[in-house]
């Protein structure tokens, strides 16, 4: 099902269709988070917030925001 991008994403629709959590793969959401943009894991067991850089998505899960 397709989200519709958070302020600043900017996100192509397809990009963000294929789009999973690299840790759990689980699908992701558009959020805003201490930084700016981010996509956050949909799992509540995971629940890791990646960082967009310039509409680029950081999946990496070494950086990583850790839930609260």
């Amino acid at each position: 099902m397709s989200q519709p991008a958070g302020p600043g994403s900017h996100l192509e629709p397809w990009l963000r269709e294929i789009l999973r959590c690299p840790a759990c793969r689980s699908e992701l959401r558009d959020d805003t988070g201490p930084t700016g943009p981010e996509l956050v894991c949909t799992s509540d067991t995971c629940g890791l917030a990646y960082r967009i850089d310039d509409g680029v998505p950081v999946l990496l899960v070494d950086e990583a925001r850790r839930p609260a």
